[in-house]
């Protein structure tokens, strides 16, 4: 995709996280008040305006796209396969979409067996899908931002990224090495 298309869809896509989210904001406000979350969602700790996630969610989504734009220029100038580059991009969202409204909605109606492996279906997840990617993270703080607003995402996500890429970049490698090692190893 050429840079100035890009441009233009990333200027698309900003806009319209941001009006969604005002709108989530104001429908909020007329309807018995903006919703605040407590941290670890523990009453001693303090809370977390939804307010904040209408300045976060625009920002965040701008940084992410960035992010996403800069890599598909170093891989387009690497190769000529941009088109795969991002539909590749596209699924990885997807996942971190449905991975984010999963999890919202497991944690709405308190499905304790999701909720108590989250972090090994992440590590899991990890082996064949790189978290730390922009467009995984923009899709997972998306489909949590209803449940959650912007903000306890965006922290759980740069979590999970930092075990994502430790997974991804060097568990990942050595596990593919090893087990192509013992395809190659003659049988006894």
């Amino acid at each position: 995709m050429e840079t100035q298309k890009f441009k233009k869809v990333k200027a698309f896509i900003i806009g319209l996280v941001t009006a969604l989210i005002f709108t989530f904001l104001l429908w909020e406000h007329f309807h018995g008040g903006v919703t605040s979350h407590h941290i670890l969602h523990s009453e001693d700790m303090p809370a977390i305006s939804n307010w904040w996630s209408g300045l976060l969610l625009p920002i965040l989504t701008w940084f992410l796209l960035s992010r996403i734009e800069k890599r598909l220029d170093q891989n387009a100038q690497q190769t000529q396969e941009a088109n795969s580059a991002i539909s590749k991009g596209f699924w990885i969202f997807i996942a971190g979409l449905v991975l984010g409204i999963v999890l919202s909605v497991s944690f709405t109606y308190e499905f304790k067996p999701f909720l108590d492996n989250v972090l090994y279906i992440l590590i899991v997840l990890s082996f064949f899908i790189p978290l730390y990617y922009s467009e995984f993270m923009l899709g997972f703080i998306l489909g949590m931002t209803y449940t959650f607003g912007a903000i306890l995402p965006t922290v759980f996500i740069l979590v999970i990224a930092v075990i994502g890429l430790v997974t991804y970049r060097y568990i990942r490698p050595i596990i593919l090495r090893l087990g192509n090692s013992l395809k190659k190893s003659p049988k006894s």
